[in-house]
């Protein structure tokens, strides 16, 4: 995981998404997961990336299944968007980077 990537977990998720100031990006994954392993280094390119304007964090769903039932999270990868405590966008798979980059740029314009 890259520095600048939160491991998030139930108990942290409150903090560190819902009452983020800038809009957050959460990978929901798991270890024996392959599309959550083929895009886990473009999460991390994001992440370093968007470095102070947003935040990107991984949530894994084997650790923390409070969180990932709570948001109906079926099938991983699910990448959510949140933005002031909200789910604004979704991301289902292994998408390419242009894709997350998408989608956070898109709040990041509605955020200024």
């Amino acid at each position: 995981m890259a520095e600048s990537t939160l491991e998030l977990s139930d108990s942290t998720f409150e903090d560190d998404v819902l009452n983020a100031d800038q809009p957050v990006l959460v990978d929901f994954w798991a270890p024996w997961c392959g599309p959550c392993r083929q895009i886990a280094p473009t999460v991390n390119a994001v992440a370093e990336e968007y470095e102070g304007r947003a935040k990107v964090g991984k949530l894994n769903v084997d650790n923390n299944p409070k969180t990932a039932q709570e948001y109906g999270v079926r099938s991983i990868p699910t990448l959510l968007v949140f933005h002031n405590g909200e789910v604004v966008d979704q991301v289902l798979g292994a998408v390419p980077k242009s894709e997350l980059t998408k989608r956070l740029d898109k709040q990041l314009a509605q955020a200024a």
